[in-house]
């Protein structure tokens, strides 16, 4: 091929080992051409020479990488579905309890170690053999000597040496009614005696000592056919402690047991919801007849609403010119009725901003009175049992 006239001839070719030295023409430093095994050598040395100048920590090997474990998750949706079947099991749970169980059933159970803890939880000083009979009832023993029937033992070991509570529980009941009734004549002189045994046989009643026994923990220990303990059986166990304690302690002991947890189930609670009482106006126009005064008169005093869907009357009851009571109601009837009921309050002393129960220690009398009361509850029980 030939070439353009004024163009320079082509570099000749030089072998790379006789290249020289030359200077580039954009930098003045100059540029060594020499052979690849010979740079990478020289890169080398220079890295070893940087290196050294840092220290010698850097010339030691890299140690060996930690192996850590991975950490094994549960899918997420693995983990939905367990915190859904959590919330299924909690929704059955309070839709379909499970059935109760008896204390002695479950594990760290001492039956006689319980029995002498009630004494001192109570703070009160019982006879273990009495109080271990006060636990027993009757059906708990007619259960368990046919459990023994069944297993096929001979009639001389079926019967269990075990007495039930009964006459303690009579005893326990009529000291127990005597004692209230005593207190509620001192405190409440002005009620009358239908009044007075209403609020005894509301203080006495299955709710109410069903409601204190369950809290002083007796029905754990209370042995019985049937578990939870019928409120029957319940309330003749407690009765049955009570005349436990009587003998173990005296009337004294008793009648402050009685007064601490029968006595303090009155409070919140008004009159007429232990006393029911059919006709309130007629037992008012008795009252007054005794006290020697005149027959209330009824009158409209207030009333709001009376157009509307709820509305409201006050009705006051007027003996000799003098406002007795006054009672609100959705009707006049209804008013009237209600003011009879404010007035019989007033007339009892049961209002709601009465004198609160003397809890102090008791008259001088007072042991006397027990004493007495103690000896016709044994004379009560004694007979019973005949």
């Amino acid at each position: 091929m030939s070439r353009p006239l004024g163009a320079a001839p082509p570099p000749a070719s030089v072998h790379p080992a006789h290249r020289k030295r030359t200077l580039c023409s954009c930098d003045t430093r100059p540029v060594d051409f020499l052979p690849p095994f010979s740079a990478s050598f020289s890169a080398m040395a220079s890295s070893l020479v940087r290196l050294a100048r840092q220290g010698p920590r850097y010339l030691v090997a890299p140690a060996a990488p930690i192996f850590v474990p991975p950490i094994r998750r549960l899918p997420k949706d693995f983990r939905i579905a367990v915190r859904f079947q959590k919330e299924l099991e909690r929704r059955r749970l309070l839709r379909w309890p499970p059935p109760p169980v008896r204390r002695s059933e479950k594990p760290n159970w001492d039956y006689q170690a319980e029995i002498q803890a009630f004494g001192h939880r109570l703070q009160e000083t019982f006879s273990i053999d009495l109080l271990k009979t006060a636990f027993v009832n009757s059906c708990y023993i007619e259960s368990e000597e046919a459990k023994r029937q069944k297993l096929g033992l001979e009639k001389e070991a079926v019967p269990l040496n075990l007495k039930d509570n009964k006459e303690l529980c009579e005893q326990g009941m009529s000291f127990s009614q005597t004692c209230l009734t005593q207190f509620l004549e001192n405190e409440f002189p002005d009620l009358p005696a239908e009044g007075i045994k209403s609020l005894v046989d509301f203080l006495t009643g299955e709710e109410v000592v069903c409601h204190v026994a369950r809290n002083l923990a007796v029905e754990q220990l209370t042995l019985s056919a049937d578990f939870p303990v019928p409120p029957l059986v319940l309330q003749r166990t407690f009765f049955a402690v009570i005349g436990a304690l009587l003998q173990s302690s005296g009337p004294e002991r008793t009648a402050l047991f009685i007064r601490d947890f029968l006595i303090t189930q009155m409070t919140g609670k008004e009159l007429f919801e232990m006393w029911h009482i059919v006709n309130p106006m007629g037992l008012l126009v008795e009252e007054l007849k005794k006290r020697n005064m005149s027959t209330p008169e009824p009158r409209l005093t207030r009333q709001s609403g009376s157009t509307t869907a709820l509305p409201v009357y006050f009705v006051g009851l007027f003996c000799d010119k003098k406002l007795l009571a006054e009672g609100p109601g959705e009707t006049v009837l209804v008013a009237e009725e209600e003011a009879a009921r404010v007035a019989l309050r007033k007339l009892y002393g049961f209002t709601e901003n009465r004198r609160p129960w003397n809890y102090s220690t008791p008259k001088e009398n007072w042991k006397a009175e027990l004493s007495y009361t103690a000896r016709e509850a044994a004379g009560h029980s004694s007979l019973s049992t005949v």
